[in-house]
């Protein structure tokens, strides 16, 4: 999915393509796929639908290139389509089942082995073909699914909302997620920033949209390709205010090209429309056609993009590569504007959008306690995203080892930390809070500071114990450790969405991720199951200084929990492993990346 090594200066997320098998591997307990569209099969009908004859999109001469949003979904009738996708370890392969609820009865369905080789959707699941005015083919494609993508309803007596996540991971150490489409609704088959542009010059085309063989035959679906009528219009950016304004609507709105000055900011903030205005600040590339969405879903334009009412976090991308995408106005090739540098006031370092506080409204009073009720489980993921930089204008002539960072939640209980203040005091006390099965606080007990970190794009409270960075040479003992250790949390990241009690809606949640401003006087900050927290270690004091260590292999340790002030279910599995090997001259370091068992993800 990623490169192996880099020198610093190239990191692409990419999907790769994937052959697919249309047989069905059998096993023990699951159900047979029907092998044609007319045999009837346990499990909901699903339907390839257009959602209007006719689209228009845009190709901005600034950004030449037309994604390919075509306004197709596929519905889910006489019972929600779900899928189950996991690997017991990095070691193990990505394996996918659907699941089918039949009244009582639960049955699953093996999907064919290296069918899902990651997350983020069905490979190669729609074909799509245009031809111009004159009737000639001019693009013949495939493009992935994920069934977690911008979706509504289709008739008035479906569930009122959706359960499923609201997009699919692409955190390249994912351990388990969960698709799907609810009954009764639809969700648009266009792969939003999973595509590639297509060049397709200003005119008339018709587009025809089908569901490839293999999914047709595994899912049941009939074979009824839908025809769309396209219209492609060039734009400028200079040229926008005169006469024809662009400009980014509320959450809930319909999907329209927007005025985000970079197509990929949206992806810099997840909370709601308003608070996201900052992503999107200057980076001067022009936006891009948004995946459409009913406005009855929340799903506004801005922030969907095809994959769910609010976007998934961004891929964690180092600063040296993100000024490198800024100065070449693309991303790895593939057309992406940069994100944004940094955090910003309430928002963590390459996430969403914190919500507002809601802590406890007084200090804990009574004694503290540890109760015997389910407790999170912090666990780290190896590092990622890792690149060489320099110390830019602020420290020149030295040498950086950049990474990112997730510590996630597997549970069984949310971790729950508040912060309250004393007048006059710089630190918060912190403490850590307790549930019954019920959701009944029963206890809470200290658990260090939180401190207000005053710098320019970063303006939160820190919670001051929660993971540490470390690099150790390859005898295991620690050379450099990352001045980063205090952090603002919320859950970036969907790692995994199959284990007991996981949120698959975490930012719903009544006890929401909030970082404070400097008035606060406490706040709650919160790490839902399931999901985890990313961070980049970017900048100088954040990322290894590697100046003057010599070349040879070393280890990025992810540590949890470094003083085991928080109390967990297991301290054991707190610490991650990823193996590095420095290479090259000081000013010019290189760094390679060997895969992590199946996970060949720099």
């Amino acid at each position: 999915m990623m490169t192996r090594s880099q020198q610093g200066r190239t990191n692409r997320l990419t999907r790769p393509s994937i052959a697919v098998a249309a047989a069905v591997v059998m096993t023990a307990g699951v159900v047979a796929a029907a092998p044609d569209a007319t045999t009837a099969q346990p499990g909901p009908k699903l339907s390839l639908i257009a959602a209007s004859a006719s689209v228009t999109l845009d190709s901005w001469k600034e950004d030449p290139g037309v994604y390919l949003d075509l306004g197709t979904y596929l519905t889910s009738e006489n019972g929600a389509f779900e899928l189950k996708v996991t690997r017991k370890s990095y070691k193990d392969p990505v394996v996918a089942a659907q699941i089918i609820r039949d009244g009582k009865k639960t049955l699953t369905k093996a999907l064919p082995a290296g069918l899902v080789k990651d997350f983020s959707g069905l490979p190669d699941f729609a074909r799509i073909s245009v031809i111009d005015a004159a009737g000639k083919s001019v693009l013949e494609r495939t493009e992935a699914f994920c069934p977690n993508n911008a979706s509504g309803r289709v008739r008035p007596d479906a569930p009122t909302n959706s359960k499923y996540p609201q997009s699919c991971p692409v955190n390249p150490f994912t351990l388990g997620s969960v698709w799907g489409v609810e009954n009764g609704w639809a969700a648009n088959t266009y792969a939003g920033y999973y595509s590639d542009a297509v060049q397709l010059p200003a005119g008339t085309y018709t587009a025809k949209i089908s569901v490839t063989k293999t999914y047709r035959d595994l899912f049941g679906i009939a074979d009824k390709p839908q025809s769309v009528k396209v219209t492609v219009r060039e734009r400028s950016w200079e040229g926008e205010g005169e006469g024809q304004e662009v400009s980014a609507p509320s959450a809930g709105a319909a999907a329209s090209k927007t005025a985000a000055p970079s197509g990929h900011d949206a992806h810099a903030g997840h909370g709601a429309a308003p608070a996201a205005a900052s992503a999107h600040a200057g980076h001067g590339a022009p936006a891009r056609t948004d995946a459409p969405a009913a406005a009855t879903t929340g799903a506004g334009a801005t922030f969907n993009v095809g994959h769910g009412p609010y976007p998934p976090a961004p891929p964690a991308l180092p600063w040296a590569l993100k000024r490198q995408a800024t100065e070449k106005g693309v991303l790895g090739g593939q057309g992406f504007s940069a994100a944004a540098i940094g955090d910003r006031a309430g928002q963590t370092d390459g996430s969403r959008q914190a919500p507002g506080a809601r802590p406890n409204a007084e200090r804990p009073a009574g004694k503290a306690t540890v109760p015997d009720v389910p407790k999170p489980d912090l666990r780290s993921l190896p590092a990622y995203g890792i690149t060489i930089s320099d110390g830019d204008e602020d420290v020149p002539g030295k040498d950086y080892l950049a990474f990112s960072a997730n510590v996630w939640n597997a549970g069984p209980a949310k971790l729950v930390v508040d912060g309250f203040r004393s007048p006059g005091k710089e630190l918060m006390d912190a403490y850590q809070y307790f549930y019954d099965a019920q959701g009944k606080q029963v206890g809470y007990t200290p658990t260090g500071t939180m401190e207000w970190d005053p710098r320019p794009g970063h303006e939160h409270w820190h919670f001051t114990d929660f993971a540490s960075y470390r690099l150790l040479k390859a005898d295991r003992k620690e050379t450099v450790r990352s001045g980063k250790e205090a952090f603002c949390l919320a859950n970036t990241d969907a790692v995994d969405y199959t284990v007991k009690n996981a949120n698959w809606h975490p930012e719903n949640t009544d006890l929401s991720t909030a970082c404070g401003q400097e008035n606060s006087i406490s706040v709650r900050e919160v790490l839902d199951v399931g999901s985890g927290d990313t961070y980049t270690q970017d900048l100088p004091g954040q990322s290894f200084d590697i100046t003057d260590l010599p070349n040879g292999t070393y280890y990025i340790q992810v540590l949890a929990n470094p003083e085991n002030r928080l109390k967990e279910t297991d301290l054991s599995n707190n610490s991650a492993l990823r193996k590095v090997v420095l290479g090259g001259k000081k000013g010019a370091r290189t760094v390679t990346v060997p895969a992590h068992h199946l996970v060949d993800a720099n």
